[in-house]
C-alpha cells in the first residue's frame, strides 16, 4: 500500500509556516496527522498532541494489532525549534510519544508542556524529563502559560477515567489567546456535561475525533463523525476540523460521514490534508473567514 503524501512536508512545510502572516486577528493551523495541530498566532506557536516518529508502527509490528502506517510523516520533530508550548492530552503513545517529544524539547530548552496533572509520575518516567517540568491541569483548571490560557475539560475515552485524587486521566484543552478560543478535544466520547462545560466558552474553532469506536479494534474509541459534528454544533463552535483518521489502516474513518452530518447541521467546517494550513480572520466585529493555504 502506497502511503498517502502530505499536502506539504519537510522543507516546503516549513516554509509555509514561516510566510504565513502574523498579526492579533489572524489565526494559522496545520493538520500534522493523528491529532497533531500546530497553531501560530502572532508570531507564537502552539503545538497539540504531536505524533511525529513510527514508535507504534515498530512497537506494535509483531502483535495481532499491527500500527500499519497511511500517512507520511509531515516534519521530523526536532525540526520543529520554534514552538512555545506542546500539550499531551493522555498518556497514549499516540499522543504522549517519547520520540516526537524528546527530540523536540532538545531543539526548544525553553519549551512548556501542558499535560493532565494525574499524569505528572508516568510523563517524567516515559520522557525521562524532571517531574516538576510539565505544567498540569485538571477538569474545571486553567493556567497562563506564555501568551496562552488553558483550560482543562474532561475527556471520557470511553470512560471518564480518574487517578486515587479525583483527577482526570484524560483531558481536552480549551486554548485562549487574544481574540481567539481554540478547544482541542484530546480522545473522548460523548458524555453527560461535555456540551454544558464548552458551550460557555464561545469556542471559534473546534478539533475533534472522528474515528469513532468499534471493539474489535482492540482499543478506547472517539466521537464518529455524526457525533463530532453534533457536539460541534450543539456549542455553536464557528468552524469544527475533525482529526484521528488516515495515520492506521486498522483505526480510521473516512470523514465523508462527518461532512454530511456537519452539512445537514448547517455546520461550517474545514477538513485538511496532512500538511495543509487553514488560516481563520476575525474582524473587529468578531466575524471569522476561513481561508485554504495562499
Amino acid at each position: 500500500m502506497s502511503l498517502i503524501r502530505p499536502f506539504l512536508q519537510e522543507e516546503a512545510f516549513l516554509h509555509d509556516v514561516q510566510d504565513a502572516p502574523g498579526g492579533e486577528r489572524a489565526l494559522h493551523i496545520w493538520w500534522l496527522g493523528q491529532s497533531g495541530f500546530l497553531l501560530k498566532w502572532r508570531g507564537r506557536f502552539l503545538l497539540f498532541d504531536p505524533y511525529l516518529s513510527d514508535s507504534l508502527t515498530e512497537k506494535y509490528a509483531a502483535t495481532d494489532k499491527p500500527h500499519i502506517r497511511m500517512t507520511e510523516r509531515v516534519i521530523a520533530p526536532e525540526r520543529l525549534d520554534f514552538v512555545d508550548v506542546v500539550t499531551s492530552s493522555h498518556n497514549h503513545t499516540d499522543h504522549l510519544d517519547g520520540e516526537t517529544l524528546v527530540p523536540l524539547r532538545k531543539a526548544i530548552p525553553d519549551l512548556q508542556f501542558i499535560i493532565p496533572e494525574a499524569n505528572r509520575a508516568f510523563v517524567a518516567e516515559r520522557l525521562g524529563c524532571d517531574p516538576s517540568w510539565p505544567v498540569g491541569l485538571d477538569d474545571g483548571d486553567y493556567k497562563e502559560v506564555g501568551d496562552f490560557r488553558f483550560h482543562g475539560i474532561a475527556a471520557a475515552h470511553e470512560e471518564l477515567e480518574k487517578d486515587e485524587e479525583d483527577r482526570c486521566r484524560f483531558l481536552g484543552y480549551v486554548a485562549r489567546f487574544g481574540p481567539w478560543t481554540v478547544y482541542h478535544s484530546g480522545d473522548t466520547v460523548l458524555y453527560s456535561g461535555l456540551v454544558e462545560r464548552l458551550t460557555h466558552f464561545n469556542v471559534d474553532v473546534a478539533i475533534l475525533p472522528i474515528n469513532g469506536s468499534k471493539p474489535e479494534r482492540k482499543v478506547a474509541g472517539n466521537l464518529n463523525g455524526s457525533e463530532a459534528a453534533t457536539l460541534a454544533c450543539a456549542i455553536n463552535a464557528k468552524l469544527a476540523i475533525p482529526c484521528h483518521y488516515e495515520m492506521f489502516t486498522f483505526n480510521t474513518a473516512p470523514p465523508d460521514t462527518f461532512i454530511a452530518a456537519a452539512t445537514a447541521l448547517e455546520q461550517p467546517v474545514r477538513v485538511l490534508r496532512a500538511g495543509e494550513r487553514c488560516t481563520v480572520e476575525k474582524s473587529a466585529a468578531g466575524v471569522m473567514t476561513v481561508r485554504s493555504n495562499d
